[in-house]
């Protein structure tokens, strides 16, 4: 057996002790529920009826008089999501596997799910952070008819995951997996569209022709195909055992995806069984499982607004996930795959070559991760280095991954990674915390040191952009963007100019308390500033011309003044009431007053 590496059990051990009281009130209240017969047993004559009322014959005998699992089923279908567009036939499906099985399927409810690609730079944009307290909201109310032995979550992009993985927490005696659809099939290079965008931003390409290279990339129903946040989700659920080995990245409505769908929900019954051997949702999700999700987000070069939702995930299985755990992971582990914005290659790429099962079996052969966990799929970790294929008679079936990557510009092993960090960098200073992703920063722009021009906005960057006004070294502070003061959008409307500035030369980076997409890459961003503006953090005191330093390799963010001069400024003061309604932003007042700040998750739950 493999020795797992010092650092990552040190960091277990920590994460462990310091959620020692909180994870065990957690596991009490989940250890209570009495699962010793269906969960419909409990309801009255009247709810019961209720709760079948709809259902076809077979259905409704089997709700009545028998003792067989009732599945819920939570969709985030829409038809404005690409990726969530293929849910619109699983719910059929879904109930037909179970009524073939024995046992039945009901959808719960149905939970928002936003678009961030539609809503970027968008005032819509303000509402996708909190989104994901409202998605676990929605899955409460869903889950609280209390019909259910199993659930099983279709979600997929940003929020989406991290909003329904929250709420099943809560609902953690239950069973529970989660169901994907896939990416789409690979359109243009993102390279290519990424090219496109910038010369638009420099005025060398007209909207005419922006639009049809974004047309070119998003172009039917899937998954973006660039390692952003809702890719990062579902490598996420992958490692952390809540999908089954090689579901993540299958290609949507192909007999192998129908074939892992329907698998996935015979499992879930099968550990659903009312007083036979169940495995709790609450019981997968421990110390290690998070930790492994940590790792992953290292060795793939993932999402930083995970530093967000991993938090709160952790949050609400009793488990008490710092930024200081990610930093210490991303010391050891290697980044061992390039997928755009890290690389040339998209997600379909990263599969072809090996995908989750290499990766996986690379890291568990060098100690990096835990094998010994818990997972749907009835084994430890090792079970997810297998790809999954269709026999000669259609049945599923899984084999072990090539120990050699199908393609080494995409994926490699962990005697050759591209390089021997996560690129992860947890920042601190006279600023306050943030975060910054350096796994496709420049090496030679990992230290920014240069004046800064303040700005309350990203339009406001836009416009000093166009006026001409940014053609010098800069660090671009944009703040009152954190949870508090605006809902904590993305700002990946900036990441085109600021490209542009950088590829003609000038040292440049970002500072802000708001996010970056998952997309985020080239340009230095100090981002998740914390405390924010609106909390009284000292970002709010930066003037035009203040030097900044952004040390990246050595972990350090500061305006370079004396600690008295510091402290003696008068913070700014921006009125944001024209952020706070329109589009439907004045109903989440009571979210803004009520987030926590980003190292705690940026949340309300």
């Amino acid at each position: 057996m493999t020795t797992l590496h010092p650092v990552v059990a040190e960091v277990t051990e920590r994460l462990r002790e310091r959620s020692r009281e909180t994870r065990a009130a957690y596991l009490a209240r989940i250890d209570a529920v009495d699962r010793s017969g269906p969960r419909r047993g409990h309801l009255s004559c009247g709810n019961l009826a209720h709760g079948f009322a709809a259902c076809g014959s077979e259905d409704k005998d089997a709700l009545r008089n028998g003792h067989r699992a009732n599945l819920a089923i939570v969709t985030a279908y829409n038809d404005m999501l690409s990726a969530h567009q293929p849910y619109e036939r699983y719910p059929a499906l879904i109930r037909q596997i179970a009524r073939d099985a024995g046992f039945t399927a009901q959808v719960a409810g149905g939970v928002p799910a936003m678009c961030d690609g539609i809503t970027q730079g968008r005032p819509g944009m303000q509402l996708s952070l909190f989104s994901r307290d409202v998605i676990a909201l929605a899955t409460a109310v869903a889950l609280s008819h209390d019909m259910f032995d199993g659930a099983l979550f279709l979600g997929i992009c940003d929020k989406i995951v991290p909003g329904l993985l929250i709420a099943a927490l809560s609902f953690g005696h239950l069973p529970a997996a989660f169901v994907p659809s896939g990416p789409m099939p690979s359109g243009i290079p993102n390279e290519q569209k990424s090219k496109v965008r910038q010369a638009f931003a420099d005025g060398k390409a007209s909207k005419a022709e922006l639009l049809e290279a974004e047309a070119a990339s998003y172009h039917t129903a899937g998954t973006c195909t660039f390692y952003g946040t809702a890719n990062s989700n579902q490598m996420l659920m992958e490692i952390m055992g809540l999908h089954l080995p090689g579901a993540s990245f299958t290609a949507p409505d192909t007999p192998l995806r129908d074939a892992l769908t329907a698998e996935v929900v015979r499992r879930v019954a099968g550990l659903s069984t009312p007083g036979g051997n169940c495995l709790p949702l609450g019981h997968i999700i421990d110390e290690r499982a998070i930790v492994n999700g940590v790792i992953g987000l290292h060795a793939t070069g993932g999402s930083t607004n995970h530093l967000l939702h991993l938090v709160a995930i952790a949050h609400a299985a009793g488990i008490q996930l710092r930024w200081d755990d990610f930093d210490a992971l991303s010391g050891v582990i290697p980044l061992l795959a390039r997928v755009y914005p890290n690389g040339y290659a998209d997600v379909n790429q990263f599969h072809d070559a090996g995908g989750m099962a290499f990766l996986i079996d690379q890291l568990l052969g060098a100690g990096l991760l835990h094998g010994d966990v818990k997972t749907i799929f009835g084994t430890g970790l090792e079970g997810y280095a297998q790809v999954p294929y269709l026999d000669d008679s259609g049945t599923l079936r899984w084999k072990p991954v090539p120990k050699q990557s199908g393609n080494r510009g995409v994926l490699r092993g962990v005697d050759e990674p591209f390089r021997p960090d996560g690129g992860l960098r947890l920042l601190d200073g006279n600023l306050g915390r943030a975060v910054i992703k350096v796994s496709s920063v420049p090496e030679d722009r990992l230290l920014i040191e240069a004046p800064a021009i303040v700005f309350n906005d990203q339009d406001e960057v836009a416009g000093a952009y166009q006026r001409g006004e940014l053609n010098r070294d800069f660090v671009a502070v944009v703040r009152f963007q954190g949870p508090r003061a605006n809902g904590m959008p993305e700002l990946h409307k900036l990441t085109p100019t600021l490209a542009v500035l950088q590829d003609r030369g000038h040292r440049i980076a970002l500072l802000t308390d708001g996010r970056m997409s998952g997309a985020s890459g080239r340009v230095p961003a100090a981002i998740h500033v914390t405390p924010e503006a609106v909390a009284g953090g000292n970002i709010v005191k930066i003037r035009d011309g203040d030097m900044i330093r952004l040390d990246a390799a050595n972990g350090r963010l500061d305006v370079l003044m004396e600690a008295s001069e510091l402290d003696d400024r008068l913070p700014h003061l921006a009125d944001l009431a024209n952020e706070h309604h329109g589009m439907g932003r004045e109903l989440f007042g009571l979210f803004r007053q009520a987030a926590t700040s980003a190292d705690f998750g940026a949340g309300v739950l």
